[in-house]
């Protein structure tokens, strides 16, 4: 007997909009219809500036636990394919958009956005004012979210809403980190060997290493020393991730080890923030983030200008002048946002060569923009010197 064909997006029915509510932990509500799956939904609500990159940002891990709101009115234009997927799932707790595109209209699409919520699971709302929710998010802050397409009671979904754990102290990092490490190979010929701690890293970090012919070990997140110590690296790289960093007490450790060992370091956004604290700063939560591709930052090495994409609600609480001193080097200000003056970047020199970095955005950038792949060279730079500087080391050993 055949078996029968395990069902696709494309098989799946999708069902009928019907009356859908969200309400905030404050009591706002807005009234709408189902998008995606049917059923009820919390998290915190954000909302996200790009106009294009919805099926990199729902599966863009740092998005855990988070409603997330297009501020574009017109989403899902060019379907779902299956190249552009950032992980393994979405990740977002939900989804809000105005006006979803009733075909999509694309050479690589193989499906709606609607259906691949709904094979998802994920709830959403459609046809609400979010530029009234934005504007709202904007001045009281984010905050908790309910969405709710199973019933349009709003005081009882305003009680699971207020019951629902928030996003300060969230430890989330366990949720989507490698369950066992794998290797991503170097594109040509290898130049370095990376350790990568996955703390929600999205697909095209190791390609764009790769591409510069980096070999990338990707770690879980509960990597040891000894265990990065084994794969002997050139430098090692802290991903993008989920949560509150002030509750990455095992990641800071881990790369005080590594700084300790004097490996180079790179790292991007939750990358960045345990850095920080590594370093002795603290983080603190934004009233609202910076969430899309279109942040302009300026680096201060070279005062150029960038548009950049961005997924963060902490940020490091570091002074913007000067220098700090620490037991690896001295530390500095690298990035500012241009919006309202957040730190965006760190760096550490000893002997006045920088030997670590990180930026709280994501060079990357799938989706665009791609003003600041030049970091992911920075790095390349960074392990070049390190190498050079090894072998010229008094004690290194010297050729016959």
């Amino acid at each position: 007997m055949t078996p029968a064909p395990t069902p696709t997006t494309s098989d799946l029915r999708i069902p009928h909009p019907v009356p859908a509510i969200l309400v905030l932990e404050d009591g706002r509500a807005f009234h709408g219809q189902s998008f995606g799956a049917e059923g009820e939904t919390f998290g915190e609500a954000v909302f996200s500036t790009g106009m294009t990159g919805y099926q990199e940002t729902l599966t863009d891990p740092s998005y855990h636990r988070q409603v997330v709101v297009a501020t574009a009115p017109h989403i899902g234009n060019t379907g779902w394919n299956d190249e552009d997927d950032e992980s393994r799932r979405i990740w977002v707790a939900g989804y809000v958009v105005r006006d979803p595109a009733r075909r999509p209209s694309n050479w690589r699409s193989r499906r709606s956005l609607d259906e691949e919520l709904l094979a998802q699971g994920i709830v959403g709302i459609q046809g609400i004012d979010t530029r009234a929710l934005t504007r709202h998010l904007r001045e009281r802050g984010a905050m908790r979210v309910g969405i709710s397409s199973v019933s349009t009671d709003v005081d009882a979904l305003l009680d699971k809403v207020r019951a629902s754990p928030g996003m300060v102290g969230a430890d989330l990092v366990g949720d989507v980190t490698l369950r066992a490490a794998r290797v991503v190979p170097a594109e040509g010929v290898k130049r370095f060997t990376v350790a990568a701690v996955d703390l929600g890293i999205k697909a095209m970090t190791p390609h764009q290493m790769a591409a510069r012919g980096i070999e990338v070990h990707l770690l879980p997140a509960d990597t040891s020393i000894d265990e990065v110590r084994a794969i002997a690296p050139d430098g090692v790289f802290f991903s993008n991730g989920p949560g509150d960093p002030a509750t990455a007490d095992a990641a800071r450790d881990l790369l005080r080890e590594v700084l300790d060992e004097g490996l180079p370091y790179f790292g991007i956004c939750f990358g960045n923030q345990i850095f920080g604290r590594a370093l002795g700063f603290d983080t603190f939560k934004l009233k609202y983030g910076h969430r899309g591709i279109n942040q302009p930052v300026i680096d201060r090495t070279t005062n150029k200008v960038e548009i950049t994409a961005h997924n963060h609600g902490f940020a490091v609480s570091a002074p913007l002048d000067g220098v700090t001193s620490t037991r690896w080097g001295e530390v500095s200000v690298s990035h500012v946002c241009l919006n309202d003056d957040v730190v965006e970047g760190l760096e550490l020199r000893r002997d006045d060569r920088l030997v670590a970095f990180s930026v709280q955005y994501h060079p990357e950038a799938a989706a665009g923009p791609h003003d600041a792949n030049y970091l992911f060279d920075r790095f390349c730079d960074v392990m070049l010197a390190h190498r050079d500087a090894s072998a010229t080391a008094p004690d290194a050993p010297q050729e016959a």
